[in-house]
C-alpha cells in the first residue's frame, strides 16, 4: 500500500509538472512579489530587498522606472528641498553622470531632466547592488494567486504566451493603472468624487468617472542645422489643434512663445521632451477598465495626436532639426513603451487621505500625520482640458504633506500592498500625490513594510506604524516634510520623530509649485506650547495649569518631564550634553529652541516608541490589532 501510495504521488507530480512544461508555465517562489517596475515598483523592490526580504520584481517591459523612463516623463516634478531616501539616491547618481545639478537644470519644467535612457541604467545599477533583489523583464500582469481573501502571488505572460507564477507571502501591486488590486477583488474608485463621499469642499456635488488626460510622450533630439526630419503627415493631422501651443502667426494670445515652449522640456545633449499641456500632444481617455489589448488599441489615438504634434512643430514652425530620438527607445516607432497615465484605479484601504489631511492636519479627528511614510511638496495639478466634459474646480492651494501608511493597505484583502498611483487618496489629492518623486519615496514605504511583513510573517493590516517609520528613517528617508530640517543634521531623526507625534508641530505653506512645511528649529518655544503638545501622550498635563507663556528653560523643561513620570537630574543632563550637539553651553537657565525641546524630549521620554494605529490613536498597552 505504502508502495502504491507513493507511486500515485509522483505519478500526479510527474503528470503536473509535465503539464506545466508543455503549457509553457514557469514556477517561482519569494517572501516579497512586487509587480511592475516603475516609479514605485523599483523602489520598493530595492527598499524590501535591502529590508532583508528575498524580492522579486516583475516588469511588462525591458526597463525600469515607469513614468520617469519608460513612458518617457524624464522630469522630475517636486520635492527639490526635500533630499529623502531612494528618491535623493536617484537624484544624487543623475547628478553623477551629468555633472552636477546645474547640468541637469535644462528646462523649466523642472530642476532635474535627464534622457530616459540614463534613468533605466541608474535604476538598474540600484538595483543589481541588491543580493536579495530579482528583476524579471517582459512579462505582464495576468491574474493574481488568492487563497480566500489573501493574496499568495500572481501569474505573469509574455509575448511568446510563456507563463510565469510566482507565489509570495507579500504582493505589492505597482501597475500603472492598479491592475492587481481590482483582479484580488478589492474596492477601489475611479474618477471625481462626490463632496458627500470625500467629505471635501471643493469636490463635486455629484461625482463621475473622468481621470486626467493621459499623454503618450515624445523624445525629440536636435539633429543640427539643416537636418530634416520631417515625419510623414499622419492621416488625422489638423493643425488647428495646436496653433495655440506657442505665439505663432495664428495665435499671438498664447502664454509662452515658441522657444520658451520647446525648452520646458528640454533634455541635456540637445534633446526635448515632448510632454505640453497647453494645445499640445495630452490626450483624454479613460482606459481602466479595458484589457490589455483594448488598452494598447486605443492607445494608439493617443500615440497619433504626438505625432501630429511633432508634424506641427516640424512643418508649421519650422523645427525640421527636430526628429524621434535615435538612441532613446528600442521600439519600432521610437516612441516610449507606455503612455504617461496620470491617474487610475485608487483602492479603498484602511484609510483615505482626503485634502481636509492635508490642508489640516492637526485639527482633524483622525491623526493622519502620525502615521506618514512618504513626503511630497507639489500643489494639486489636475490635467483635465482635453475632456470638454470635464467639469471646472477651483482647487485648493495645500502646503507640503505627508502620505499616511494605512493608504498602502487595501480594506479586507490580505497580503496585499499598494505602490504607484493606486494608493487610498481622493481624486483631488491624487494630483499631489502622483507626482515622481512622491511615488518612488511610497513605493519605498511599501517595500518597507512587505519587508516586515514578510520576515514576521503577519499581515499588512497588523504591522506596528512605528516599527515601519523606524526602519524608513534609518534609510535617511522623510516622515513629515520638514523642509528646514535635512538627513545632515545632526538631529534629523529626533526631530522626525517629534514631529510624528505632533507634540512639536510644523508650520506649512502653500508656496508657489513646491509647497512647504517648516519647523523652525532656531524659533523659541514656550512652556505653554509644549505643555499643549505633551497632553495626548501624557494625560497628566490636562489639568496642569502651570504652564506659562514664558519662553522654556531647561530647567522648565526638566519640571515637565519630571510630571510625565521621568525623572531627571541636571547633573544627567549636563553629563549627556555633549551628545546632542547644540552648539550651545550647557547652563539650566538657558532658553530652549523647538530644536532643543524636540531632541531632550526625544531623548528622555521616548514618545515615539508609544505605538499608535492607523489612524494616529494611541494604543493602549502598547498593542496593535489587526485592522480588517
Amino acid at each position: 500500500m505504502i508502495r502504491q501510495y507513493i507511486f500515485v504521488v509522483f505519478f500526479l507530480l510527474t503528470s503536473l509538472y509535465a503539464q506545466n512544461v508543455k503549457e509553457g508555465i514557469t514556477r517561482e517562489k519569494t517572501e516579497v512579489l512586487v509587480v511592475g517596475g516603475g516609479t514605485g515598483g523599483i523602489a520598493a523592490g530595492i527598499q524590501s530587498a535591502r529590508s532583508g526580504a528575498k524580492t522579486i520584481i516583475v516588469e511588462s517591459n525591458s526597463w525600469l522606472g515607469g513614468m520617469l523612463t519608460a513612458a518617457g516623463v524624464s522630469a522630475t516634478d517636486g520635492n527639490d528641498l526635500l533630499p529623502s531616501g531612494i528618491w535623493e539616491e536617484f537624484r544624487e547618481a543623475i547628478y553623477k553622470y551629468y555633472g552636477g545639478p546645474e547640468a541637469v537644470s535644462t528646462g523649466w519644467v523642472s530642476n532635474t531632466m535627464f534622457e530616459p535612457h540614463v534613468g533605466d541604467s541608474v535604476f538598474k545599477a540600484m538595483a543589481a547592488k541588491e543580493n536579495n533583489l530579482h528583476v524579471i523583464y517582459n512579462y505582464r500582469f495576468l491574474s493574481t494567486l488568492k487563497k480566500a481573501d489573501k493574496v499568495i502571488g500572481a501569474v505573469f505572460i509574455n509575448k511568446e504566451g510563456k507563463r510565469l507564477r510566482i507565489y509570495a507571502k507579500v504582493v505589492i501591486d505597482a501597475t500603472e493603472l492598479g491592475d492587481v488590486f481590482k483582479d484580488a477583488g478589492a474596492e477601489y474608485d475611479v474618477g471625481m468624487e462626490s463632496k458627500s463621499y470625500s467629505g471635501e469642499d471643493c469636490a463635486l456635488d455629484s461625482a463621475n468617472d473622468i481621470i486626467q488626460d493621459i499623454t503618450y510622450v515624445a523624445i525629440l533630439k536636435d539633429y543640427g542645422k539643416g537636418a530634416d526630419k520631417t515625419i510623414i503627415q499622419p492621416a488625422s493631422y489638423d493643425s488647428s489643434f495646436f496653433i495655440c501651443s506657442c505665439k505663432s502667426k495664428g495665435c499671438s494670445d498664447a502664454l509662452w512663445n515658441c522657444e520658451q515652449m520647446l525648452n520646458y522640456g528640454k533634455l541635456p545633449n540637445n534633446k526635448y521632451m515632448i510632454n505640453w499641456p497647453a494645445h499640445g500632444n495630452d490626450f483624454y481617455l479613460n482606459a481602466i477598465e479595458m484589457n490589455y489589448d483594448q488598452r494598447e488599441k486605443a492607445y494608439m489615438s493617443a500615440k497619433e495626436k504626438t505625432l501630429c504634434f511633432i508634424y506641427y512643430l516640424q512643418h508649421s514652425l519650422g523645427y525640421k532639426n527636430l526628429g524621434l530620438a535615435d538612441d532613446e527607445f528600442p521600439t519600432e516607432d521610437k516612441l516610449p513603451f507606455i503612455p504617461y497615465n496620470r491617474e487610475g484605479r485608487r483602492v479603498r484601504g484602511i484609510v483615505r487621505f482626503t485634502v481636509n489631511y492635508i490642508l489640516n492636519p492637526y485639527s482633524q479627528k483622525e491623526k493622519l500625520y502620525r502615521t506618514a511614510v512618504s513626503v511630497g511638496d507639489y500643489p494639486i495639478d489636475h490635467h483635465n482640458n482635453q475632456n470638454p466634459g470635464a467639469p471646472k474646480r477651483k482647487l485648493p492651494k495645500v502646503p507640503s504633506f505627508g502620505v499616511p501608511l494605512g493608504c498602502l493597505i487595501p480594506k479586507r484583502i490580505d497580503g496585499l500592498i499598494v505602490a504607484e498611483k493606486g494608493i487610498s487618496v481622493s481624486n483631488i489629492v491624487n494630483g499631489a500625490t502622483r507626482l515622481q518623486p512622491c511615488v518612488m519615496l511610497t513605493g519605498q514605504a511599501a517595500g518597507a513594510l512587505a519587508s516586515f511583513c514578510a520576515k514576521h510573517n503577519i499581515e499588512p493590516s497588523e504591522v506596528k506604524v512605528r516599527e515601519i517609520q523606524r526602519e524608513l528613517l534609518n534609510r535617511n528617508a522623510y516622515l513629515l516634510p520638514f523642509i528646514d530640517v535635512t538627513p545632515t543634521d545632526p538631529n534629523f531623526k529626533a526631530i522626525q520623530r517629534i514631529g510624528v507625534t505632533g507634540i512639536i508641530k510644523g508650520i506649512g505653506v502653500s508656496y508657489d509649485w513646491e509647497n512647504q512645511t517648516w519647523f523652525y528649529p532656531d524659533r523659541q518655544i514656550s512652556q505653554y506650547e509644549l505643555v499643549q503638545g505633551l497632553k495626548d501622550f501624557y494625560p497628566v498635563f490636562d489639568n496642569y495649569n502651570d504652564a506659562s507663556g514664558e519662553i522654556l528653560t531647561l530647567a522648565a523643561l526638566l519640571k515637565i518631564i519630571s510630571i510625565a513620570g521621568k525623572e531627571i537630574s541636571l547633573s544627567e543632563v549636563e553629563h549627556d550634553w555633549g551628545k546632542f550637539r547644540f552648539g550651545k553651553t550647557f547652563d539650566q537657565n538657558l532658553e530652549l529652541n523647538r530644536r532643543m525641546t524636540a531632541v531632550l524630549v526625544d531623548y528622555y521620554l521616548h514618545p515615539f516608541d508609544r505605538d499608535i494605529d492607523f489612524f494616529g490613536r494611541l494604543v493602549q498597552n502598547n498593542s496593535i490589532t489587526g485592522h480588517k
